[in-house]
Order: structure tokens, then sequence, then C-alpha cells
């Protein structure tokens, strides 16, 4: 069985990275469709190594002839048109922050919480997560099923590839510019980003913290436990792609390193590389084009019995974005039945 796939945003970061996952996964394509805003119709765009797609107006596009709408094209753009091709019978998975906290719009990770998707029939619209929470359940979500967590404290590494091409280009300029003393202003971010970091990733709220440092308490919440308490700092990184997490963890009962080292070496989705004593450990420039989430540096926390930190890495436009899309729509049809409409 085949489904027809359409892909929206697909000239975007995430977008292109979609098209990759399907060809990577050998996910059962019939036809897909490239679309996005008008302005880019003409364009085309890759998919696998021979084959390119014409990309196609969003606004005139009939979801009716697709099974699956992958969508990463900005909160407002899903707003308008994921609940017409929900509508349409397009089962929406949707990347952008939008649905996310919508009470009756499964928030999901399908190697933490696959059981959401059980009523996804009810919208046709499910969402994706957070990069930056991705990447952070699937490493506690084997610990919380050992020794329920309390708290977790996390300060965030993000590449600018979080904050798409735009971001990624200014980067480049600034660093070549930076090499011959020239100064450029930035305007993607609030600061020079070459050489430097900044504590401030979306916009700030009443409180002081960021959105995206709201989105990962609240997320990790809705998809892991209510009851976890939350703290997070996200800081933009001079990295092109890769994010990187140093978190803490308090849990109700003792854990020791020994004990999240065996139960994460056997956790679906990641990969344990610890080992202080031969410099074992994951940076996100090695996460780059790898489907896991790495998990380094697993020791006590000196202040806190209960308590352990460690050092959490993965690839945030693929397991941060793309790939876990391609999961979720995976899931619908090896667990839910999602049937394709030609099928049908």
């Amino acid at each position: 069985m085949s489904y027809n796939i359409a892909v929206v945003g697909a000239t975007g970061n995430v977008g292109r990275e979609m098209l990759e996952t399907l060809i990577m996964r050998d996910f059962p394509v019939g036809k897909v469709y490239a679309l996005a805003s008008e302005r880019s119709v003409g364009k085309k765009v890759s998919f696998g190594d021979t084959k390119t797609l014409p990309v196609e107006n969003l606004a005139t596009f009939d979801f009716s002839k697709v099974d699956i709408g992958l969508f990463s094209p900005g909160a407002s753009v899903s707003k308008e048109y994921a609940p017409k091709a929900a509508a349409a019978g397009c089962v929406v998975i949707d990347n952008t922050s939008y649905f996310r906290m919508q009470e009756n719009i499964p928030l999901v990770v399908p190697e933490v919480n696959p059981e959401a998707l059980k009523n996804f029939a009810k919208t046709n619209i499910i969402a994706n997560p957070n990069c930056s929470t991705i990447q952070m359940v699937v490493a506690l979500k084997p610990l919380h099923d050992a020794a329920k967590i309390k708290r977790v404290v996390v300060s965030t590494y993000q590449s600018v590839s979080g904050a798409g091409k735009d971001a990624m280009d200014e980067l480049y300029d600034q660093t070549k510019r930076l090499y011959v003393h020239e100064k450029m202003e930035p305007t993607k971010f609030t600061r020079q980003i070459a050489f430097n970091v900044i504590p401030h990733i979306d916009v700030f709220m009443d409180g002081g913290d960021t959105k995206e440092e709201w989105k990962m308490r609240v997320e990790t919440q809705k998809i892991l436990d209510p009851n976890i308490a939350v703290s997070a700092t996200c800081v933009r990184v001079p990295v092109f792609i890769g994010h990187a997490e140093s978190v803490n963890v308090e849990f109700e009962t003792p854990l020791s390193p020994d004990q999240a080292r065996e139960i994460l070496q056997e956790a679906p989705g990641i990969i344990l590389n610890d080992s202080p004593d031969d410099l074992r450990y994951t940076t996100p420039l090695e996460s780059v084009g790898e489907e896991a989430v790495y998990v380094s540096r697993i020791r006590k926390d000196p202040s806190n019995p209960n308590a352990l930190n460690m050092w959490i890495v993965a690839d945030n436009l693929l397991k941060g974005a793309a790939l876990n899309a391609v999961q979720i729509a995976e899931t619908l049809i090896s667990q839910y039945g999602l049937k394709a409409k030609a099928a049908a």
C-alpha cells in the first residue's frame, strides 16, 4: 500500500529534510507534492538522488488527493491551511507551534507516547513537538518509567538552523566578515551570533521566560507527565546544525548512573555514548545526519542524592523535526490502521 504525501513548506530547512527523510526511511510513498507559497511556485526541490519535484501553490492545492500532509510552513500558515487539509481527509502532521497545546490535538513523540495517536481521526491533525523538547523526552521517558521524575532543570545549546535558513546565512556571513575585520549588523538575531551565544530564543513572556523555555516546560508535561516540574534556559549558539542540552533530573527515588546507563542502553531511539575515561561523548557536529538521540556524561548530582546530570544531543532538523514527523506517520500506519485513500 502506498500513500500520497504533501510536504508543506517544502523549500524550507525542515521541508527539505522531510523529503529526504521519506527516502531515507523507505516510506511507502505514492505521489509526493511539494507545496509552498505562491512566490516559490516554479522552483524545484530534490527528492532523492535523481528526482526533483516542482513546487506547487499551497493556496490552491487540493488536499483531497493526498493521505498525509507533513506541514512545516510557519504557525500562521498552518493555522489557516491545516484545518482545510484535515477537512479534506488529509491527516496533517504539523511541525509548527500552533496546535501543540490545544487539548484535542495529540502532541506525539513515537518513542514516548504513541498511544496519544489513538483518536487521531477526531481532528485529523497531530502536532510535532518543539525540537528541543523531542530529544529531551526521548531520553527522559525510560528513566521516568524506572524511577519517577520529579523535576528537570535544562540548559539548551541550540543551533542556528532552528531559526531557519536566514539564520544559518547570518552565522556564515558574520563569521566570514569578521575574519577580514568587517562588521555585520545582526538582522535575524538580537546580537551578533558569530563567536557569541545569545540567551534568547523566541519572544519574552510575562515572568521573564522566553516562549522557547515555556514550550519545553508545557510540552514535556503534556507528552510525559503533567506532574514533572521543568525549568529551562534556552540559548542560541554559533553551531549550524545539532542541539545539545545539559539536563539535571531529580527522581522520587535514587537512580545510580550505572542503572541509568543500563536503562538507556536498551531504550528505543537512543545511543548511549558515555565513557569519560576514553573521552567518549557526543557533540552536535557528530549528531548531524543521524537519527538517534545521543546521551553522554551521566553522573551523580553531588548536591542531591536523588538527581543525575546528563548531556543530550540530536540533529534538530532530523529527529527534532522531520524524522519525528515521519515516524508519526509510520506509527499511524503500523499501529493505528491508517489506510491510503486509493486502497480504501
